[in-house]
C-alpha cells in the first residue's frame, strides 16, 4: 500500500525553522495499526490523520512515532493551513473532532490558523530537585520563585521555570529520567522555558521534551504554548492588557526557528478562553510505503 502524506513546517519563524508534520487526507480506510506504521515511517513527532465526521467539520488523529496522542496543537497548525494555502478549504470559522474534544479553528486569508484549547486546569507542583537532576542542571539554575508545575490545556505538561537562557540552553537531559518523571506524573513531557527571551517583545524562550512518546525535543509546541501563557498569568507573570497577543519562541537549540502566538480572553481576571496559532511553511509530499513491514520505506 501506498500512501501519500504531506509535509509541512508548522509555527516556523524562517524557511529553516519550524516544527515538521506530516498529514494524510481521506484517512479513513486506514486501520489504527497502519496509521501507527504510517506515523513511525514518516519519523516526525506528529502525523494528522484526517477522516469524515458527523460531529464536526472532520475528525483529526494524531500519532507519534510510537503513540496515539489525543491533539497535537503544531499538526493541527500545519495541517490546516496546508489545506488552505492549497485552497482545499476557506477561510473563516471550522471545528475538527479529536480525542480531545471538538476544537475550534479560526483561519485568515494569509493562512494563519488560531486554534481553541481548554480553560487550564492547574496539578501539583513537582520537586525542583527531582526536575534539575533529570536535566543534568543545578537546582539554583531554575527559578528561585516559581515552581515546576503541571497545567493543562489538552495534554498535562510540567512547566518548567528557568533562571536564564544561556541555563536554558545548557541542559542535557537524561531523557530515561524525563521519561521516568513524566510517567510517575502522567504527563507528557517538560515544557521548560524562561522569560529571558531572544527579542525583548516575546513572552519567552522555550524548549519542549517529550521522550516518553518518542520525542526527545519538539521544535514548536502549540498546547503547550497554551499551557504555558495560563501558567503565567496564573501567577501574575503577564499583564492583563497583554494576554490577547503573547509570542512564544521555540526550536532555537535546535536551529530550527518558530514562533507561536497565544491569545487568552479574561474576564474578571479569570480565563475564559485560550487559542494557539501560527502559520506553515516548506510544505513538500512524501509517498508511504507500507506492503510488508520489513520493507517500509519513504519513496521520495
Amino acid at each position: 500500500m501506498e500512501i501519500l502524506a504531506y509535509t509541512i513546517n508548522a509555527f516556523a519563524r524562517t524557511e529553516s525553522g519550524g516544527n515538521p508534520a506530516a498529514a494524510v487526507l481521506h484517512a479513513d480506510a486506514l486501520s489504527e495499526t497502519q496509521m501507527k506504521r504510517i506515523a513511525a515511517a514518516v519519523g516526525f513527532s506528529e502525523t494528522a490523520f484526517l477522516m469524515k465526521s458527523s460531529a464536526a467539520s472532520c475528525r483529526v488523529r494524531f500519532f507519534t512515532p510510537t503513540d496515539e496522542v489525543d491533539l497535537c496543537g503544531h499538526a493541527t497548525i500545519g495541517t490546516f493551513s496546508l489545506l488552505k494555502q492549497k485552497g482545499m478549504i476557506e477561510s473563516g470559522s471550522h471545528d475538527i473532532e479529536t480525542r480531545a474534544g471538538i476544537i475550534h479553528l479560526t483561519i485568515s486569508e494569509e493562512a494563519e490558523v488560531m486554534m481553541s484549547q481548554l480553560r487550564p486546569s492547574f496539578s501539583e507542583t513537582v520537586s525542583r530537585a527531582m526536575i534539575a537532576d533529570s536535566l543534568n542542571l543545578a537546582a539554583e539554575e531554575l527559578d528561585p520563585v516559581l515552581e515546576p508545575q503541571i497545567v493543562s490545556t489538552a495534554l498535562r505538561d510540567v512547566m518548567v521555570p528557568v533562571r536564564s537562557r544561556a541555563s536554558l540552553d545548557s541542559i542535557h537531559p537524561d531523557f530515561d529520567k524525563v521519561a521516568a518523571v513524566s510517567r510517575r506524573y502522567e504527563t507528557i513531557g517538560y515544557h521548560l522555558f524562561t522569560r529571558d527571551a531572544l527579542r525583548p517583545q516575546d513572552t519567552a524562550y522555550c524548549r519542549n521534551l517529550a521522550p516518553l512518546y518518542g520525542i526527545p525535543e519538539e521544535a514548536a509546541t502549540g498546547t503547550s504554548s497554551g499551557a504555558l501563557a495560563c501558567y503565567l498569568m496564573h501567577h501574575g507573570q503577564l499583564r492583563a492588557e497583554d494576554a490577547g497577543h503573547l509570542v512564544f519562541e521555540q526550536g532555537y537549540a535546535m536551529g530550527r526557528p518558530s514562533e507561536i502566538r497565544v491569545s487568552l480572553a479574561l474576564h474578571n481576571g479569570v480565563i475564559q478562553s485560550v487559542n494557539v496559532g501560527g502559520t506553515a511553511m516548506h510544505m513538500d509530499q512524501r509517498i508511504i510505503r507500507i506492503d510488508d513491514p520489513a520493507e517500509d520505506s519513504i519513496l521520495k
